[in-house]
């Protein structure tokens, strides 16, 4: 009966086995941090062409003051102000997804080194146990065949 294969490293395996889950885990939260801030900008770009539409003034008859273009203005500027405010944490966001694909790439590059080196060792306690059977049966073929010379 052959002992069953253990692999020394198991407990090191599982650890980066983990390490790759939180990555992966952050990385998620890094890509849905990244979709919600595209979808802020958009927004953001969407309220500032309409405010520059509605600042246009239109031919309605009714005089618009100095201080209602002036305080339309302003609204439009405030608007660009949240608009790029938006783009610069999108920005912030991209490099933030960058940073946990790298590390998601780099924890499964560990965790797959030692599943590589896992089934290598595998392999070679598979091979030592069929080389031990091997050997087993060609001596109880030998001593078979010793035994009927033996008695013939």
């Amino acid at each position: 009966m052959e002992a069953p294969f253990r692999f020394g490293l198991q407990r090191v395996r599982d650890l980066r086995a983990h390490d790759e889950d939180q990555a992966k885990e952050r990385f998620a939260h890094s890509l849905n941090a990244r979709l919600k801030g595209e979808a802020m900008l958009r927004a953001a770009e969407d309220r500032l062409r309409t405010a520059q539409d509605e600042a246009v003034p239109s031919d309605t008859g009714h005089p618009l003051t100095g201080a209602a273009l002036v305080g339309r203005q302003m609204w439009v500027d405030r608007l660009k102000a949240t608009r790029d405010d938006a783009a610069f944490q999108l920005q912030g966001l991209d490099a933030q997804l960058q940073d946990s694909r790298a590390t998601l790439t780099a924890a499964s590059q560990r965790r797959e080194a030692l599943d590589q080196l896992k089934a290598r060792q595998r392999e070679a306690h598979r091979l030592q146990a069929e080389r031990r059977e091997g050997a087993a049966l060609d001596e109880m073929a030998l001593q078979m065949h010793a035994r009927r010379r033996a008695a013939a």
